[in-house]
């Protein structure tokens, strides 16, 4: 990152913003660009490389002549400047309940590529001094899970218009296929998230799945697309027919997988065909998608086997294998940081800078005399960091140079200061991606149940008003939003969630029967509900495991039956400040495991709190990571077929290996007695 080119961006920002007249080129050379350009050649293509970078803001610079010049055109008598409301973010005044809910909207995206965005527009409602203060809802949290990767990488080729090359799992062929797309749309239905764009090597409109795709998502250089004027990724995926039921006939290990169990249509009443020892049972389940399907079987390991259909079957063994093949691949050092997760590998810019730095003025104007380490932690950057931002913005000003002419900023004592802004009060207009972001958040909580805490018509009437107003602050810059469809978060469990809110708001115990995947049992529990949370529409609410002694998180979808005990909450654990609610608790007993993820895996990481990470050259991660029992590790793997592999300890690696090799010559053993 170059810290003259943000400090000259910020320098000629400052002077055509500050200037009534006009500036001519020769003032802005002299005055602003100094000795950065050789001569006038050098000056004009910088002076246009500039001039591009801030419009990417917003800054649309004027263009000015002097009809009495030798020539319209005359550089020499031609002025430039940026009016004073150019970009600057209306006005945006939020009640203490829009304001919570849109700290909901924004906090969905959390890791998301749309997480960072969201944060930044939070901050500039922040730093204009409209955005109330408040606590999120202590009994509700969703979130949206990360798409992989791959969701990442399309919405920054959706930003900057350029097309995207994958491998892609065809449905209609089966076979692996490298396709280049313009990316138009992100959507989620039926619980899956999908690409909307133009094929190019079809040369017509496709729609892709993202957990189909085989291969890291790359930007194809040298390439740009327009999307479809009034192009709606929402009513693209209205169109869409969700896949017909098929029917899968599985021999399972009698008397385990009792949550593939419940869902068989046909219980295994009869020993399977395939199985000589009589050890399992047969069983008949329904499913749309065979990826999505193949993915839960192949964590099942040897206890599962496929018999049909051909697909499914195909699709199990192939990510056991993966497993298998990343397994056998080279080994990279192990090496780690001394403490902490490294941040992902991005390239660091002057236009990223330069972006914190117009919502750090404002911010200050509005919030005099914080603490350095508390402004610092409102941007997500180190103290050093903010230092090195505040160092830049107290040597910009106006071209003129003198000391009234300059950004004012003190930070005696560690706490921060600023008594000269020059016009920078009001922070920039939401960027594409920002309005996306809580727009297409606000459209997903849409259907959300009242939360605990507000009262129960509040959140819809909130959430309608906010929309309102952020739908006229973000003008322009939420066309980006209709090209991010996401679905409802409301539960389905919706009765089960009611009941939870009440017990919250109410401090009541609850007593529950609970289908634990992991130990594959029922087992009845008396808890103190703590709070809500989601990963898309699967939900979980945290709680006091009366039974357990400890903090515990339950699936809705595993609940089987809940109802209020009769007693009230014990009151020895309250919910963690922490946001957002973790789905592991840490405790002593915890297996300490080191795993290599590849591009296409490293959400894992977060998904799974890694205590260390360490990037690697091509893009995959090294990841630390707490495990509360060995025995689900060798599920975890197969189910990520391909995409993770344990590299410590090796016990645990050998295991896992014999593992994935058993269910293998289960479906070897099985390939004479499929049915049909």
């Amino acid at each position: 990152m170059s810290a003259s080119r943000t400090e000259r961006l910020l320098n000629l920002l400052l002077a055509l913003l500050n200037t009534k007249v006009g500036l001519p080129r020769s003032v802005l050379r002299e005055k602003v660009y100094h000795d950065s350009a050789e001569n006038d050649v050098a000056f004009g293509r910088m002076f246009e490389r500039d001039k591009v970078d801030l419009k990417q803001f917003g800054f649309e610079i004027e263009t000015l002549t002097d009809p009495r010049s030798f020539g319209a055109d005359d550089p020499a008598s031609t002025r430039y400047r940026i009016g004073k409301d150019s970009n600057r973010l209306p006005e945006v005044n939020l009640t203490p309940a829009e304001s919570t809910v849109l700290l909901l909207a924004a906090q969905l995206w959390e890791r998301a590529a749309l997480g960072t965005a969201a944060a930044n527009a939070v901050r500039k409602l922040q730093a204009a001094g409209g955005f109330t203060d408040v606590d999120l809802p202590a009994g509700v949290q969703p979130r949206i899970k990360p798409a992989g990767q791959a969701f990442d990488d399309v919405v920054a080729a959706m930003h900057g218009r350029h097309p995207v090359r994958f491998g892609y799992l065809a449905v209609s062929t089966g076979r692996e296929e490298v396709r280049e797309v313009e990316p138009w749309g992100l959507g989620s239905r039926f619980a899956q998230w999908y690409l909307v764009g133009f094929d190019r090597g079809r040369g017509a409109k496709r729609l892709f799945r993202l957990s189909r795709m085989t291969t890291a998502v790359t930007v194809v250089t040298g390439g740009s697309f327009e999307p479809p004027a009034g192009f709606n990724a929402r009513a693209e995926l209205d169109a869409l027919n969700e896949l017909p039921i098929q029917r899968a006939i599985l021999d399972v290990d009698r008397g385990r997988l009792l949550a593939l169990r419940k869902r068989a249509v046909r219980p295994g009443s009869t020993p399977a065909i395939s199985d000589p020892d009589g050890d399992r049972d047969r069983i008949v389940v329904e499913f749309r998608d065979p990826e999505q399907l193949a993915e839960e079987l192949a964590s099942y390991g040897p206890h599962a086997v496929v018999i049909e259909p051909a697909e499914l079957r195909s699709a199990v063994v192939r990510r056991l294998k993966a497993a298998l093949d990343f397994d056998a691949a080279p080994e990279p050092p192990v090496i780690f940081p001394e403490a902490g997760p490294t941040p992902r590998a991005r390239k660091r810019t002057s236009e990223d800078q330069l972006a914190r730095m117009l919502q750090l003025v404002p911010f200050l104007v509005h919030h005099q005399g914080l603490h350095i380490q508390e402004v610092a932690d409102h941007f997500g950057i180190s103290r050093k960091a903010l230092i090195d931002d505040l160092k830049i913005l107290i040597c910009s000003g106006l071209p003129e140079g003198y000391p009234d002419d300059l950004l004012d900023i003190q930070w005696e004592n560690d706490h921060v200061y600023i008594s000269e802004h020059l016009d920078l009060n009001r922070p920039v207009r939401f960027s594409e991606d920002e309005a996306a972001a809580l727009l297409t958040g606000l459209a997903m909580l849409g259907d959300l149940p009242a939360l605990a805490g507000m009262p129960e018509d509040e959140p819809g009437s909130a959430l309608e008003s906010v929309t309102i107003k952020l739908t006229g602050a973000a003008g322009q810059a939420g066309r980006l939003a209709g090209s991010v469809a996401g679905q409802s978060v409301a539960p389905e469990q919706s009765q089960a969630f009611a009941t939870i809110t009440r017990a919250i708001r109410d401090g009541e115990q609850l007593r529950l029967r609970y289908l634990s995947l992991q130990r594959d049992e029922v087992s009845e529990r008396d808890v103190d509900p703590l709070r809500l949370f989601s990963l898309d529409n699967t939900w979980y609410f945290e709680a006091y495991c009366h039974s357990k002694e400890g903090l515990r998180n339950f699936r809705l979808d595993r609940v089987e039956s809940l109802e209020p005990n009769g007693r009230p909450v014990s009151g020895t654990v309250t919910a963690p400040d922490a946001f957002p609610a973790r789905l592991y608790t840490p405790s002593d007993d915890d297996v300490l495991v080191v795993l290599q993820l590849t591009r296409q895996g490293v959400g894992l990481a977060d998904d799974y709190y890694a205590e260390r990470t360490a990037q690697l050259a091509d893009g995959g991660l090294l990841a630390e990571v707490r495990f509360g029992s060995a025995e689900w590790l060798p599920m975890f793997v197969s189910q990520h077929g391909g995409s993770v592999r344990i590299l410590a300890p090796g016990a645990l690696r050998q295991a896992t290996r014999a593992w994935i090799n058993e269910a293998l010559a289960g479906y070897d053993s099985s390939s004479a007695g499929r049915a049909g």
